[in-house]
């Protein structure tokens, strides 16, 4: 039938996060779109040079010129639309054109910077189809546009539209998570002879029988909940669950309790081994300045990125943003940080370490097998890997002769914000290196003396450049030992702002101090006001708290620092905290925030402090600490208050639309999920996204989360979470 007739196929699409249709209109609700129904006209409505709006039987069509790069490319939309803060409007729409194209539909600002204020992207069909949404704006202006982006294929193509509608006033979606049944548990696998919990969620204050079941319904194990109480970090009333006594292998298994039934799990397998490798696998497609190949990557292939090829602008000849510098660097290669195309050197410093430390600690990854380019080589995969990252941190310092010389760069990355979804090689922004700081040069120091030793017997020439660099930057920090990174630069990337660098010249200090065991070094570490310090807060390390990591080398590689015996207590004494805080918990988490203020990127929060843990089992050999790690292990898996694992690809229910720029299904189906054992950011109290504003106001803790790819502040993906992951992981497969 042809595209216009009015026979609309009404399977109501609506945005993942809406429950139901929108509520009947009400008598305060405003239209804020003028002529949406293209009555005998196209007026106000616009469309980009070259691609004329025709109404054929009052429906508007465009002929979409192929050849374009990006989205917005392409458009047709309507300008000086008014939204108020604060208000919730019901954006609706008819759609169709070619089958299979999808469109980009937003409303947001139209004029610079052109901020996006809420966007879906339908894939369209033949025949007109509707689409509605609700959203709540977090910005007045009066200057605003509901537009649809059709840009970016290869060939040319038709939209049409009718019936665009912009109403405020609207009542809000209820927001209600599917958690599933209410007994939680570890999606994944349990290990054998390891302790094994779950959680009921229950308004039940006495203890309930639970049992365990096969996957034909046989019984294998009985016992009695035990009542927690509240728990305040989701403000359930919850029973513990205790079938460790069973230790036998098995697949399917099921846990009921209170009439209700979990989802099922493994015990015993190798899930771990599976996972640690996964983990790893994440570096190779978030890799910058090289092609992504199908045959190592199914489904994931890709051109390189940023490598000075049309639209990219490239990283091999970067100016420092106006006023910062007078040179350019060649700052191709390294790590995608997260889900955009900036590549920051406190975020792959922390990552580095902690790939490298799993690789020093954890021996069993020296074997795993990446199936990346250099793989058979006589180098292991997990050294070749890092050596992408730290080969661009080597590239982000000042060459000599210039000013602040030895100083790295904090950050480089697109002069403004590009939308989703957008691969790397089609990014058109110009690149900038941001000015040096002294966190970003210390980072350099720390990971290149790491790096020095552990390079040496496979690449004598690389440890010792590594070295010159980690000695130059150390020196370079203490001439210039505060240059912070400000809080304001965020346009185009992240800020990474951290005016306190006590830890990182802790840390830099100790690497270098096992690596080279010269007094200086040791000295700075003795002197350090962080050495006797107490680290291991609600937080144990991340990129902007790095003492831990120093701490831990120190404790668990060997060497003659003075007093070292002080610095494993210490390691030991703050995985003692964690499993104080665990044991006191309704879901078995190491991590109790201040007031119940979940932080971002809390999953790999409770990873980190698991290491910890697992670091005090290292030293002292103690089954608490194993315990410990495997019993906080469960909540990334299912054993949380949303019953969802936050690995992408692990658990029946887990996390599938991390906010990424090219794993970006959930907006354009020709692209990918992210990859399996991709670690999700989890919940994060501020939920500093409009999506996440929308449907999480007034959240409590672990409910701060939504699996969607426009919730940048509780589901991003970074490399630094998944180094938590891959390190936990790897200890797991290595006790199991």
């Amino acid at each position: 039938m042809p595209l216009w007739e009015r026979s609309l196929k009404i399977g109501m699409t609506t945005l993942l996060l809406t429950v139901g249709v929108a509520a009947p209109a009400q008598a305060d609700e405003v239209e804020q779109v003028v002529n949406g129904g293209f009555d005998g006209t196209a007026d106000p409505f616009w469309s980009t040079a070259g691609m004329p709006i025709a109404l054929t039987d009052g429906v508007a069509c465009v002929d979409v010129p192929g050849g374009t790069t990006n989205r917005w490319d392409a458009a047709v939309g309507q300008n000086d639309i008014d939204l108020v803060a604060g208000e919730t409007y019901r954006f609706s729409f008819d759609a169709g054109g070619t089958a299979g194209k999808v469109v980009r539909a937003i409303t947001g600002l139209a004029v610079a910077p052109y901020d996006t204020y809420f966007e879906q992207s339908p894939v369209l069909t033949e025949g007109l189809t509707h689409y509605e949404y609700t959203f709540t704006a977090n910005t007045s202006t009066a200057q605003g546009q509901v537009a649809f982006q059709i840009g970016g294929s290869p060939d040319p193509w038709r939209f049409c539209v009718d019936n665009v509608s912009l109403v405020g006033g609207v009542p809000p979606e209820e927001y209600e998570p599917d958690t599933g049944p209410r007994v939680r548990v570890n999606q994944v696998a349990y290990v054998k002879d390891g302790p094994k919990g779950a959680t009921l969620v229950t308004e039940k204050t006495t203890a309930v029988p639970w049992e365990l079941k096969d996957g034909s319904g046989k019984v294998l194990a009985r016992g009695t909940t035990r009542p927690h109480g509240v728990d305040p970090s989701s403000g359930q009333n919850v029973h513990t669950i205790d079938f460790g006594r069973y230790r036998r292998a098995a697949t399917g298994l099921t846990l009921t309790a209170d009439g209700e039934t979990s989802r099922p799990f493994d015990i015993g397998g190798d899930a771990y081994d599976r996972l640690r490798t996964d983990a790893l696998k994440l570096y190779y497609t978030q890799r910058s300045g090289i092609e992504i190949r199908d045959d190592l990557r199914p489904g994931y292939a890709r051109p390189a990125g940023h490598v000075d090829v049309p639209p990219n602008q490239g990283d091999g000849d970067v100016p420092c943003q106006p006023g910062v510098c007078d040179y350019t660097l060649d700052v191709r290669g390294g790590w995608y940080d997260a889900g955009d195309h900036g590549k920051y050197v406190v975020n792959g410093g922390i990552s580095v370490w902690e790939l490298l430390s799993e690789y020093e600690h954890n021996r069993g990854s020296r074997k795993v097998n990446l199936t990346i380019p250099e793989s058979g080589n006589s180098t292991p995969d997990l050294l070749d890997e890092a050596r992408w990252e730290l080969e661009f941190l080597l590239k982000m310092q000042v060459p000599a002769g210039k000013p602040y010389a030895g100083m790295a760069h904090h950050k480089m990355h697109d002069a403004a914000w590009t939308g989703l979804p957008l691969l790397p090689h089609l990014d058109p922004q110009p690149r900038e290196l941001h000015p040096v700081s002294t966190a970003a040069t210390l980072n350099l120091a720390a990971t290149a003396a790491q790096a020095a030793r552990l390079y040496k017997p496979f690449d004598a020439a690389f440890a010792t450049r590594a070295l010159a660099a980690a000695r130059t930057a150390y020196l370079a920090a203490k001439a210039n030992p505060a240059l912070y990174a400000p809080a304001s630069d965020g346009t185009g990337g992240g800020p990474y702002n951290d005016d306190k660098v006590t830890d990182e010249f802790y840390w830099a200090a100790a690497e270098l101090f096992l690596t080279t065991g010269e007094k200086q070094y040791a000295t700075d570490v003795l002197t350090s006001p962080e050495h006797t310090a107490d680290v291991f807060g609600p937080v144990a390390f991340d990129w902007a708290a790095t003492a831990a990591a120093a701490k831990i080398d120190l404790a668990l590689l060997p060497n003659k620092l003075p007093g070292r015996a002080l610095v494993q207590a210490q390691v030991v004494k703050g995985a003692e905290e964690y499993l104080a805080v665990q044991r006191g918990h309704g879901y078995g988490v190491a991590y109790a925030p201040t007031d119940n203020k979940w932080d971002w990127g809390s999953s790999s929060i409770i990873a980190n402090n698991l290491v910890v843990i697992a670091s005090a089992h290292k030293l002292t050999g103690l089954d608490r600490y194993r315990n410990g790690v495997l019993t906080g292990l469960d909540y990334l898996f299912g054993r949380n208050a949303l019953n969802i694992s936050y690995v992408t690809g692990y658990g029946e229910v887990s996390s599938q639309n991390q906010h990424s720029r090219w794993y970006a299904a959930q907006l354009d189906p020709a692209l990918p999920h992210p990859p399996a054992g991709t670690l999700s950011g989890g919940p994060n109290s501020s939920i500093q996204d409009p999506v996440a504003q929308q449907y999480l106001t007034g959240c409590v803790g672990q409910f701060c989360y939504i699996d969607d790819i426009q919730s940048w502040s509780t589901n991003e993906l970074t490399i630094n979470w998944n180094a938590a992951l891959a390190w936990l992981s790897s200890y797991v497969a290595e006790v199991d």
